[in-house]
Parts: C-alpha cells; structure tokens; sequence
C-alpha cells in the first residue's frame, strides 16, 4: 500500500510476506506508471526485516517509476540497513500503536461473539454496559484520514491511526479498523471498528450498511437486522452505552433529540 505522507510517500510493507508485498507494489505501481513519477518514499518495514536482495528489489521497481527510497522504518535491524546503504531511519507517525484489542482482531471480535451469546442465553442486554473512568488528560495526535480506493476482500485488513475511508465495498471476511470514524462509500459487509482507542463518539457511515459486527471504542454488537433493512446510507454512534443505527438522513434529528 502506498499513501501520502507529508511532502512524500509512504511504502507499508510491514505485517506481510516481503516477496508477495513487493510483488503487490509492482503491480499497483503498473497501474499508474507516471502517477507517483519525482516523489520520494519511506519504506514501513514494521517487525519484517527484508534482505539486502528485497531491498534491491524495493530500489529498482521504485526507480524504475521514478521514485527514490529516501528512508527505511521498522526494529533495530531496519535501522543498521538504513546506516549500511546510507538511508535516513525514522519511526513513521502512521505507526503508532493501537490497542491491545485492535491489534489482536480475530480473537477479539471471537470472543465478543461468544460473549453477546452467553449474554443473550441468560437474558441481559447483548452490550456490556462499560464501567465508569474517571476522564485523564492526555495528548493526542492530529487526526489523519486516510483514502481507500478499491474493494477490500475477505481476509484483508485495513488499520489506520485516524479516519479511514474506503470508497468501494468491504466485502465479508474482511476488517476495517480506525481510531477515528470509519466511512465507506459502498457496501459494508465485514467488521468495522471506530475508536478503536477508546473515542466512543467515534462513527461508522457506510452507503449500504450490512457489517456482521460493529465496534465503536468499548462497544461491541451484531447486527441482528443486518441484512434485512433497506439498502440506504446509514450511521452507527454509540448511545447510553449502546451501538444504534439510523438512516443517514435521520442524524440530525437524533442530535435534536439526544440534546432535549
């Protein structure tokens, strides 16, 4: 995946298998050839540490579209293969960590299914209602969006620190996670996550909303009407502790209401 980044690109390779990830990029960067032509571009390399041959490779198919690999990010490793072929390091702010249970999605929302059906077996409501903080000062990060075009498939994942936008359709099986909103601009079959650091007035805003499961901060539910609802822009907050969801068209009336 590439994003911009500031005055430059952003290459993301961390998380998956190099010799594919590289394959991937070649292959997105074919399709608009000239797109991307005089920029410069930091690898992501994450926990991945790729060989000196995968780094010649990275080089060469950038080059070859007119684009210098300015710096490399990811472990220490990274950071000596950087000095070695005389590149910059540095820890990109796109990765900044998420939580414990944003980054650990498939036992998660797992068990939040197991949860909410034991919930329903003995009566109570399918939401745990969340305990009460006392609310700390804390510094945050400016708000980032990042643009999604393209389908996403079963079995990807998109993570993003910020607001994260797909225009195409989040297909079953797939995953989107922000700690920001979540707007997708096409249907929304998968799993989405909003806030997923805590920000519970956090959204998610799809064209045709169909998601197997939300997931707004602490706030976990399944959509029971999934499905069977007419297609038709909607929005999913959390209320009094509970994830609801409205036609797009009602929202400001539900401000209205919340605030009488």
């Amino acid at each position: 995946m590439i994003r911009g980044k500031g005055l430059g690109l952003e290459v993301v390779l961390s998380e998956h298998d190099l010799g594919r990830a590289l394959a991937d990029l070649d292959a997105h960067l074919a399709e608009q050839p000239e797109f991307y032509r005089g920029g410069s571009a930091t690898a992501l390399f994450g926990e991945s540490v790729p060989t000196l041959e995968q780094l010649e490779e990275l080089t060469s198919l950038l080059e070859a579209r007119g684009i210098a690999l300015r710096a490399l990010s990811g472990g220490a490793e990274v950071e000596q293969l950087a000095r070695s072929h005389a590149l910059d390091f540095t820890i990109a702010a796109s990765q900044a960590q998420l939580s414990s249970s944003a980054r650990s999605l498939v036992a998660d929302f797992a068990g939040a299914r197991s949860d909410i059906a034991a919930r329903r077996k003995r009566g109570e409501t399918s939401v745990r209602r969340p305990e009460f903080r006392e609310p700390q000062l804390r510094l945050v990060e400016a708000i980032t969006t990042l643009y999604h075009t393209g389908t996403l498939r079963g079995g990807q994942a998109l993570h993003h620190v910020g607001n994260l936008v797909v225009v195409g359709d989040v297909n079953p099986g797939a995953e989107v996670v922000a700690t920001g909103d979540v707007v997708v601009f096409g249907r929304l079959c998968g799993v989405a996550h909003a806030g997923a650091q805590g920000d519970e007035s956090a959204r998610v805003y799809a064209v045709h909303l169909d998601a197997v499961q939300l997931r707004i901060a602490t706030c976990i539910a399944a959509d029971d009407e999934a499905g069977q609802r007419p297609a038709q822009p909607e929005v999913a907050f959390v209320r009094d502790a509970h994830i609801v969801i409205v036609p797009f068209d009602r929202l400001d009336q539900e401000r209205l209401e919340a605030s009488n």
